[in-house]
């Protein structure tokens, strides 16, 4: 399998089409099987206790996932979530970025369903697990 987007074209995707919300992501890896996108965690991300919050992972997991269906697809705008589960296993420390890895398990005509696992760098132990559905709109001929 060949990728529609590259690493430059999936970067340059998050910088113009995501505003804000792009600049606290970046894109650390994509191959043939996965994207990995890096969440640099700022205080608009930590709540009490120190830890990342729930809704920022969501926010990895979810634009994670997207990208990596982008991958695959080339530029797709209206592809969009229509199921997502999260799983929070680990407490993820407020002052260490954290790794979003999208797979992509099943990309058919109308739906793609994968996961996101998130961790630490350099660490094995899975923070959480995202396991989400995309709705994939029809070609437009």
């Amino acid at each position: 399998m060949t990728l529609a987007m590259s690493h430059a074209a999936l970067s340059q995707h998050l910088e113009q089409g995501f505003g804000p919300v792009g600049a606290d992501l970046t894109i650390d890896a994509v191959d043939e099987g996965s994207v990995t996108l890096r969440l640099c965690p700022h205080e608009g991300h930590i709540r009490l206790g120190g830890t990342v919050s729930g809704p920022s992972l969501f926010l990895l997991a979810d634009v994670a996932f997207y990208f990596a269906i982008l991958a695959r697809l080339g530029p797709v705008e209206m592809a969009v979530t229509t199921n997502a589960s999260i799983d929070f296993m680990r407490k993820p420390a407020g002052d260490l970025p954290v790794l979003g890895t999208a797979t992509v398990h099943k990309l058919g005509r109308t739906l793609a369903v994968g996961q996101v696992l998130m961790r630490n760098p350099g660490r094995d132990a899975v923070l959480a697990q995202a396991s989400l559905t995309y709705a994939i709109p029809p070609k437009r001929d």
